[in-house]
C-alpha cells in the first residue's frame, strides 16, 4: 500500500525516504515553482508566436514543428535562468543545498492525436528512469507548464513497484546514448529508430494513478517508479518540465529505492549539479556508479 501526500510538510530527509519506499508527493503551485514554469511558458509562447503553443500543432507541418522544438528545448535546458530558478525552488522545498544535486531541466511536450510522438517529442511507454542508467536514489520533479487533464498527463503503475517487468535495459548505456542517439532526436519523425529500454512483456496499464496539479504544481516521485505518458487525446499539446535530483549523502550511505529489474550500464551521476554552487558530483562518487558495458569488461 502506497500513499499520495498532498502539500505535505515533511522535512527533506523523511520525504526522500518515503519516496524511496514508493510513495508519491503532489504539491500546489507556489512562487518558486511558478517562476520556473512561467519562464518556460514565456519561452514557448515566444518560440511559437503568433501561434498558441498548445494548439500550434494543428497549423504547422510536423517537420517544421519538430525543428522548432529542436531549438526551443535546448534553449530552455541551457539557459542560466533555468538553473537559477531551480536552485531557488529546491532551496524553497527544504533541500540541503550542499548535499542536493540536480540535472538540467527538460522541457517535455506531448502532442495530441498522435501528431508527433517520436524523437524530440517522444511519447514515453511504461518505463522506470532507472532503466536509463539513473541511480536508484534519483527523484523526479515533474511540473506542468500549462493546464493538464486526465487525458494528457502522467500515469503511474503502482502494482509494478514490487513486481519486476522484463525489459531491454541491458542494451542501454548512458554514455553511448549521449554520443549517438540524443543528437539525432529531432530527425526521428514518424518512426523512432533509437535503441532504448522497453518492456519485453505486456504491462497491465490498469490500475493506474494519474495525478493532476495546476500549472506550477509538482508531482514528485522516485525514478524507480514505473510510469508513462498518458496517450494525449485532449486536443491540446501538453508542455511540462522535469528535473531530477540526487542526495550525495544517500549515494554514499546506500539509501535508495529497490532495484528489481534494471540491468543497464553507465550512469547519469556525472550530469548533476550541486544546488549551492553548480559544482558536479565528486568524480570518485561518479566512478563508483559507472558500471561498464559487458564488451568493456571482456576487453
Amino acid at each position: 500500500m502506497h500513499s499520495i501526500y498532498v502539500d505535505a510538510e515533511f522535512g527533506d530527509d523523511e520525504r526522500r525516504q518515503k519516496l524511496y519506499d514508493g510513495d508519491l508527493f503532489v504539491y500546489s503551485p507556489r512562487p518558486s515553482t511558478l517562476a520556473l514554469t512561467e519562464f518556460a511558458a514565456a519561452m514557448a509562447r515566444e518560440a511559437f508566436a503568433p501561434l498558441d503553443p498548445e494548439t500550434a500543432q494543428f497549423e504547422m507541418a510536423v517537420e517544421d514543428y519538430a525543428a522548432l522544438l529542436a531549438e526551443l528545448k535546448p534553449a530552455f535546458i541551457h539557459h542560466p535562468e533555468s538553473k537559477r530558478l531551480i536552485q531557488e525552488m529546491l532551496a524553497d522545498f527544504g533541500c540541503d543545498e550542499e548535499q542536493t544535486y540536480f540535472d538540467v531541466p527538460r522541457m517535455r511536450s506531448s502532442t495530441s492525436n498522435d501528431y508527433l510522438t517520436t524523437g524530440i517529442a517522444f511519447a514515453f511507454h511504461p518505463h522506470r528512469d532507472t532503466w536509463y542508467s539513473a541511480p536508484h536514489f534519483q527523484l523526479n520533479w515533474w511540473l506542468p507548464i500549462f493546464a493538464i487533464s486526465d487525458d494528457n498527463g502522467l500515469a503511474f503503475h503502482p502494482r509494478y513497484w514490487q513486481t519486476p517487468v522484463r525489459n531491454s535495459s541491458r542494451v542501454y548505456n548512458y554514455a553511448e546514448w549521449n554520443a549517438t542517439s540524443r543528437k539525432i532526436a529531432a530527425t526521428q519523425i514518424g518512426t523512432d529508430t533509437r535503441i532504448q529500454p522497453v518492456p519485453e512483456e505486456e504491462v497491465e496499464l490498469t490500475p493506474q494513478i494519474r495525478p493532476i496539479c495546476k500549472p506550477g504544481g509538482i508531482i514528485l516521485f522516485s525514478g524507480a517508479q514505473l510510469h508513462s505518458s498518458v496517450p494525449n487525446t485532449s486536443g491540446r499539446t501538453r508542455f511540462s518540465i522535469d528535473l531530477r535530483t540526487v542526495h550525495l549523502g544517500d549515494a554514499v550511505a546506500g539509501l535508495t529505492a529497490p532495484n528489481i529489474d534494471s540491468d543497464c550500464t553507465g550512469t547519469t551521476m556525472g550530469d548533476y549539479l550541486r544546488v549551492s554552487d553548480l559544482e558536479h558530483v565528486p568524480a570518485e562518487v561518479v566512478d563508483a556508479f559507472d558500471t561498464p558495458k559487458v564488451d568493456d569488461e571482456v576487453a
